[in-house]
């Protein structure tokens, strides 16, 4: 019987499989980095290139399979016909079996989103009160995360994803970059970085950081949007609030009115009363000091309830010269806090050290969203001093300078010489830049900042200074409360990196032992299949 006739062409059928391999390998890495892609876990700028190489991959890989079916054509008939195709057939019917179940069950997740929190202190689930409001939405509500490129949105996205996941469709967001479209920041009424504006039809309002706090205090002003009236006081050389140049409080006004304030100006020396809608009168760079008749109404208005806020600049650089200052004596002798006469000469400023730098904040409402490496600049300020407080009046430094600072007394010394300090006559830092005060049986509230111009058009985008300003308002206009939703403690978990043996024990595990045992299975099994031929 004569033997089957050998195909000399065998031998080379194996380029075939290599070509096949090859393309295998690379269509593999091509397409998981083309669904990245699609999945939007990162940005690629010409992906026509990433199509055209996945497209020359499967090529290869059809023509790697081609040459080795043309060169060795026994092999392929073996293998459709013999027991390996059968035990083949197998292998692909469980095979796409598995991909089916997998196919279907993330067509069934994707289409009926649903999350579960299984954290130990429930971090990742909004709070009953927020679920509230949600569900409550009259309309649907549209969020503009306003993020430039120096800030991170992952907590944000993160944040406002639950909001939209649990609120049946009445929330959306996005995000816009206030760098690359200063355009939209400005019309949305936004100073400053990683505010949020939140829209429902006509009605905006904006929540100052992200949190899911704020985020839904600002939701109940949208939902409920009482008139809230603010005054500036007027008559003493104070600066415009209309637009008027780097020293007006334009940006001011018009940031307040953007989270649906209503912004007035009042002149207590012809009107003489106060108007019964305002929630805070702002005093803001008085060059003249405020009349006693004046101090009179503002302390019967706080007296009933009422607040102030405090924007006064050192004596020196006002016109106040000796003449009494009888706002200056009331919040002294009432609040205790003093309007100190001196100018903060501070080196942690080494570009300039008659600009006062805070990034030393206490706990306070006021200062809740300026700890994120947030500074504030104060140029030519007096330091705010405070007294121990009473058992009806409680004060709180809000931000004060390091000790590199000093209040400067001999203030005309300083105008023709860079100054020094003088133990003798100097205050040394750390300093106080603002107090905020508050009647717990009165329920009235003073801030009190020895500058002015932090708030003035020129700096009051710069960093921190639009933040604390605006959040003075709030919370003397009592608008931090509208929402009282309980802040849960996190749950800390650290973890302890190994000891230097332990972690050699790991690494060897896991880059030896564990893939080795595979190795070592896989080649038993073949040496034993072979035997049994």
């Amino acid at each position: 019987m004569a033997g089957k006739k050998k195909n000399p062409n065998a031998k080379y059928a194996l380029i075939g499989l290599v070509v096949a391999l090859l393309g295998c390998v690379s269509t593999g890495l091509l397409g998981a980095g083309n669904a990245l892609i699609s999945m939007g876990m990162f940005t690629l700028e010409n992906t026509d290139a990433l199509t055209l190489a996945l497209q020359i991959s499967v090529a290869v890989l059809v023509l790697g399979l081609a040459i080795y079916a043309i060169l060795s054509p026994d092999s392929i008939r073996r293998f459709f016909t013999g027991r390996q195709a059968r035990y083949g057939s197998n292998s692909l019917i469980l095979i796409l079996a598995v991909l089916g179940i997998i196919f279907v069950a993330n067509y069934i997740v994707f289409n009926n989103p649903k999350s579960w929190d299984l954290t130990q202190d429930k971090s990742n689930t909004l709070s009953n009160e927020t679920l509230q409001i949600l569900a409550t939405l009259p309309e649907k509500v549209t969020a503009t995360a306003f993020y430039s490129a120096s800030l991170n949105t992952a907590s944000a996205d993160e944040l406002l994803l639950k909001f939209k996941t649990n609120s049946n469709g009445k929330f959306d967001y996005s995000f816009v970059d206030p760098d690359t479209n200063p355009v939209a920041a400005r019309q949305a009424g936004i100073t400053g970085d990683g505010k949020i504006m939140l829209q429902m039809g006509e009605t905006k309002e904006i929540a100052s950081f992200a949190s899911e706090e704020e985020i839904a205090r600002t939701m109940i002003r949208l939902i409920s949007p009482e008139p809230r009236a603010v005054y500036f006081l007027q008559g003493h050389g104070e600066p415009n609030i209309e637009s008027g140049g780097d020293l007006s409080y334009s940006i001011a006004k018009s940031t307040l009115e953007s989270k649906n304030y209503t912004v007035n100006t009042l002149n207590l020396l012809s009107i003489k009363s106060i108007p019964e809608d305002a929630l805070t009168i702002i005093i803001a760079g008085p060059t003249k000091p405020v009349s006693a008749q004046e101090v009179a109404l503002l302390k019967k208005y706080v007296n009933e309830g009422g607040s102030l806020v405090v924007l006064q600049d050192p004596r020196f650089f006002t016109e106040f010269g000796d003449s009494p200052d009888p706002l200056g004596d009331y919040l002294t002798s009432d609040w205790g806090i003093t309007l100190d006469d001196n100018i903060i000469i501070d080196y942690e400023n080494t570009q300039n050290p008659f600009q006062a730098l805070s990034s030393q904040y206490n706990s306070h409402p006021i200062t809740q969203n300026l700890t994120n490496n947030y500074i504030v600049i104060l140029p030519q300020a007096s330091s705010v001093s405070a007294a121990a407080g009473t058992d009806t009046i409680i004060l709180t430094p809000l931000i004060s300078t390091t000790d590199q600072s000093w209040g400067e007394t001999q203030l005309e010394a300083s105008a023709d010489q860079f100054p020094t300090f003088d133990p003798a006559t100097d205050t040394q830092g750390p300093l106080n830049l603002a107090v905020a005060g508050e009647n717990t049986e009165t329920k009235g509230r003073v801030v009190v900042f020895g500058n002015s111009l932090f708030a003035t058009d020129q700096i009051f985008d710069a960093y921190g200074n639009g933040n604390i300003f605006i959040n003075s308002v709030d919370w003397a206009a009592e608008q931090e409360d509208l929402l009282n939703i309980p802040i849960r403690e996190t749950t800390q978990r650290t973890f302890l990196p190994p000891t230097q043996g332990r972690f050699l024990f790991l690494v060897v595990m896991v880059v030896f032992v564990v893939p080795g045992m595979v190795v070592f299975a896989g080649i038993y099994s073949w040496f034993t299949r072979r035997k049994r031929g």
